[in-house]
């Protein structure tokens, strides 16, 4: 077994956290040593019955232990890469959590530092990039591509060939059209249906779905706090 670290200790952090047990179940593969967050209110507490350890800092206090960042905040869903390039680490550093009830089909790859929830498909030569996070029951169809840094809410939908770029976040039960772009940092909305190409920076919602407004005010990476 491997010791692994979460950088984090928010929804998406305990979800992770609860992926790794289920794992371990099956297969024992981890040593899950805590937490790590930059707010020192939560520091010697738990969550989950988990122990967050300290800061982020505390990283260098762990030499060799995996690492998984896990943040993920619709409002500020730049923050997880701006923690990832802080930290400054080698990509072998980084876990790949794959639930055990996630399909990963055919010629599907996925990147270091992902995190794939329950329920999660890849029907076939899927490939899902570095720090990607893919909640719960999302389908990813033949030849989906998915840009480091991307989020995909629950339940969201890709058709084929469909290419989401990097640092892109897609809502929960949204719909995207095969061979679509989403590009990169832009926000779909939930339950939204996306029929065109949306380009970079802006935040698409409805059915189907527009411009609502620009997106740079939550996804600026030089102004997000952790």
């Amino acid at each position: 077994m491997r010791d692994l670290v979460i950088v984090g200790a928010g929804g998406f952090a305990r979800e992770t956290a609860a992926v790794v047990r289920a794992i371990n179940e099956v297969h024992p593969t981890w040593r899950l040593r805590g937490f790590l967050d930059d707010d020192p209110a939560l520091h010697g507490t738990e969550r989950s019955g988990v122990p967050i350890l300290g800061g982020v800092d505390h990283l260098a206090d762990l030499p060799g232990t995996a690492v998984v960042v896990c943040i993920g905040n619709p409002r500020h869903y730049g923050t997880r890469e701006r923690v990832v390039g802080k930290l400054g680490l080698p990509a072998e550093r980084y876990a790949t959590v794959v639930h055990p009830t996630a399909q990963v089909g055919s010629g599907s790859v996925v990147g270091p530092g992902s995190v794939l929830l329950a329920g999660v498909v890849l029907t076939a030569d899927v490939t899902v990039g570095a720090h990607v996070a893919v909640m719960p029951q999302a389908v990813l169809t033949h030849d989906d591509v998915v840009g480091d840094f991307a989020t995909i809410a629950s339940g969201a939908r890709l058709g084929g060939s469909a290419l989401l770029e990097r640092g892109t976040y897609i809502g929960s039960g949204a719909l995207v059209r095969e061979g679509v772009t989403i590009g990169a940092r832009s926000l779909v909305g939930m339950g939204s249906v996306v029929l065109d190409d949306v380009p970079p920076d802006e935040i698409w919602v409805g059915n189907p779905a527009r411009k609502l407004r620009n997106a740079d005010h939550l996804n600026n990476l030089t102004g997000v706090a952790p």
